[in-house]
């Protein structure tokens, strides 16, 4: 995924901000309790799916929904301009990335709570309802859900523990690979609960998130630097900082298909571990820094280590995730460089 011009950045920020809509469940001029915002990239039956189950399970309150097209170009957006008219389409021209999309999304937006959610979810049982019910009856701050599988099992990843100096260590001894969900050594994982508890987290993800608008703006919503992955995680981090409450409450449940916007494996991976080293350069100190990056490294070797010999093994395999992972180290372990001062979440 190729970084957006400038150029067409402003034209898909202009097309935000001067388009006008009603706003879902609002048609008699009643004010709009929640904005749903959605970006869009590709896998347009997955999109419709999400989105069909927006509006059939979304009923208790006056709503809109914004989706950003992030330059799918495999006939998404037409798809909602055609199937979803109540829709607030943006087509932006080039692929802006998952932060400043939600950013464009959300200055469009009128409601007064923002409610972030991947085109690869299937919302349940009234869950944007609920999230919205638990948000109001709670101190402002970053409210997410609970999130299955297609199959029905958990899918952990609405939530993570706040990547740390020991996570990272976890991270470069193997033990976190070797012993997941250990409440211990796989930290970041949060054990084995199964999000079926209201309890405060160190991340809640884009994938379904709750925040009032005067949060959002008060944070500066995402930082721009972060073209996917770690937004979130950055965004967790300073509402903690700042006295929000981060949370899940286990009755918004949604059906989440991991990864379906997502790159290959090893280039997913590569921005996820681009990710973490800048949130690390960001948020830690100058020895935590350091030794953080060291175990970036020392993980991504030892795992590539790990591929290698497994294919000596096993003579013709093809290289693995971490062995492409480990030769783009210099790309990842740079981390993203610093977003414009204009942008969301550069003050």
């Amino acid at each position: 995924m190729a970084e957006p011009g400038s150029t067409r950045v402003r034209n898909a920020e202009a097309a935000a901000g001067d388009r006008p809509g009603p706003a879902d469940g609002a048609g008699t001029g009643a004010p709009v309790a929640l904005s749903v915002l959605m970006v869009a990239y590709r896998n347009p039956e997955l999109t419709r799916a999400s989105l069909a189950s927006v509006y059939a399970q979304t009923r208790t309150e006056p709503f809109e929904v914004i989706v950003v097209d992030n330059a799918s170009g495999d006939g998404t957006p037409d798809l909602i301009e055609r199937e979803f008219p109540a829709v607030r389409l943006v087509r932006s021209e080039t692929n802006l990335g998952f932060a400043r999309a939600n950013n464009v999304a959300a200055r469009a937006a009128s409601g007064e709570h923002l409610l972030l959610l991947n085109p690869d979810t299937i919302v349940l049982d009234g869950a944007l309802d609920r999230l919205l019910a638990f948000g109001r009856a709670n101190p402002p701050g970053l409210y997410g859900g609970r999130t299955l599988r297609p199959e029905g099992g958990l899918d952990p990843s609405s939530c993570w523990g706040a990547q740390t100096p020991w996570s990272a260590l976890c991270f470069a001894t193997g033990l976190s690979t070797a012993f997941p969900r250990h409440p211990l050594l796989d930290p970041e994982a949060l054990g084995g609960w199964e999000r079926d508890t209201v309890r405060e987290v160190g991340v809640v993800t884009g994938c379904l998130l709750l925040v009032r608008r005067d949060t959002w703006e008060a944070l500066g919503g995402f930082d721009e630097r972060f073209f996917m992955y770690g937004e979130d995680a950055d965004l967790s981090a300073r509402a903690r900082a700042r006295g929000n409450r981060v949370a899940i409450c286990p009755e918004a449940t949604i059906v989440h298909v991991v990864g379906a916007s997502s790159a290959g494996s090893a280039a997913k991976m590569t921005m996820v571990l681009r990710a973490r080293a800048t949130l690390m350069r960001k948020h830690w100190g100058p020895i935590a820094r350091r030794i953080g990056l060291a175990c970036l490294l020392c993980g991504v070797l030892l795992r590539a280590a790990a591929s290698r010999a497994r294919r000596r093994l096993r003579p013709g395999a093809a290289p693995a995730q971490w062995e492409g992972v480990w030769r783009s180290r210099r790309e990842w372990l740079a981390g993203y460089p610093p977003a414009d001062a204009t942008a969301a979440g550069a003050g």
